[in-house]
């Protein structure tokens, strides 16, 4: 008889709103994916490499030309040091195999993980499978901010990792010049590797700057820092990201990508490379989403959920309180997508013990009438 390594893992929140979404009519601001296209040079890229000859496999790390590009604009967006695009940097399919394949590498059985939560749902998960143990900080409610006292108590000498994840998912909270200083402190004196979740790095509001684990030299030589071309592009259906590391990190990355993945599709990779040195898309996409966060919020103070300040991503948290006072959030959740017809999130599901906060989660990279319809339905609440 098979014993579940996950016995207490079910069908991911995302999916399970959106299946109930699309089974009732709602409008879907539960899962984290635009309802818009991507860049029309991207898809015009790809229908032009489709009608090519370029249909087998890419290499193991990722198309040589689309990693050199990679290097040149990290090194231009981040002002550091390229990384080396034949050693530190892989395409993996998509950031959720970068990170699977990050756990996979270097946690043994018995190893401690440090995850700060709430956290995207695949963390806790990954860790466990590869006989890790996760070590929860949480986070501060309503900001969400690290505290680095808490963190500094919970590194023990059998830490092997610590999860950061900046724009945040869900809360939207950013990583501040402080906040990564006091973390490469808190690192200095152990021999602790960083995974950094930076995939809304292009997703920062009201003049704030991304800071990326790459900016700080003590931090890059001992990181794993994941970028997605899906959120970027608003092509998450595409299934492509990378990781950055030291060569020797990235080395123990790639012997697993191979036998997970392998590559990359090919033709997705070649699409990419066409556009990426046109950083027009990449430099314009913090006031893109911030123009979406700002009237979402705008058509939000109509009805009665409260916003809670969102920095970046594309997510806003909101509590519902003065409509449902003392009803978990799963149940609110589920009302809301089967009798009012907006699908959200609640935010227990990115707590390994369901912490309910008596809060859900908005996704807003959304078409502007695609806001105004569901807005117009919260308002009837």
């Amino acid at each position: 008889m098979l014993t579940s390594k996950l016995p207490d893992v079910g069908t991911s929140i995302f999916a399970v709103m959106s299946q109930l979404a699309a089974e009732h009519g709602a409008i879907n601001l539960a899962q984290g994916f635009p309802d818009f296209n991507p860049p029309a040079a991207l898809t015009e890229a790809l229908v032009e490499f489709a009608r090519g000859s370029q249909h087998q496999y890419a290499p193991m790390p990722g198309l040589p030309l689309l990693r050199e590009r990679i290097a040149a604009k990290t090194a231009r967006v981040y002002h550091v040091p390229a990384p080396d695009p034949a050693t530190d940097i892989t395409i993996t399919s998509g950031a959720t195999e970068a990170l699977y394949a990050v756990l996979a590498a270097v946690v043994q059985p018995g190893d401690e993980v440090l995850v700060l939560e709430p956290a995207y749902d695949l963390y806790g998960p990954a860790i466990r499978l590869q006989g890790g143990v996760p070590v929860y900080v949480p986070l501060t409610a309503p900001t969400f901010r690290p505290d680095w006292q808490r963190v500094a108590d919970a590194i023990t000498p059998r830490t092997r990792l610590v999860m950061a994840n900046t724009p945040h998912n869900p809360s939207g909270a950013v990583f501040s010049d402080d906040d990564w200083q006091q973390l490469a402190a808190i690192l200095a004196p152990t021999h602790a590797l960083l995974l950094s979740d930076e995939v809304y790095e292009h997703m920062t509001f009201d003049e704030q700057p991304h800071r990326s684990a790459l900016q700080y030299p003590s931090l890059r030589e001992r990181a794993f820092v994941l970028s997605s071309f899906g959120k970027t592009y608003h092509a998450t259906g595409w299934k492509v990201g990378y990781c950055v590391a030291p060569p020797q990190l990235s080395a123990e990355v790639r012997r697993v990508h191979q036998f997970v993945t392998f590559s990359v599709s090919t033709l997705a990779q070649l699409a990419i490379t066409a556009v990426i040195e046109d950083s027009a898309h990449y430099q314009e996409l913090p006031a893109f989403m911030q123009a979406k966060r700002d009237l979402f919020g705008e058509l939000m103070q109509h009805t009665r959920f409260e916003l809670l300040p969102t920095s970046g991503s594309y997510f806003q948290l909101a509590r519902y309180d003065r409509i449902a006072p003392g009803v978990d959030d799963v149940t609110f959740a589920r009302r809301l997508t089967t009798e009012h017809g907006v699908a959200v999130v609640p935010v227990s599901a990115f707590y390994h013990n369901q912490t309910d906060h008596g809060l859900v989660r908005f996704c807003f990279a959304k078409q502007d009438s695609t806001l105004r319809a569901a807005a117009q339905r919260l308002h009837n609440l």
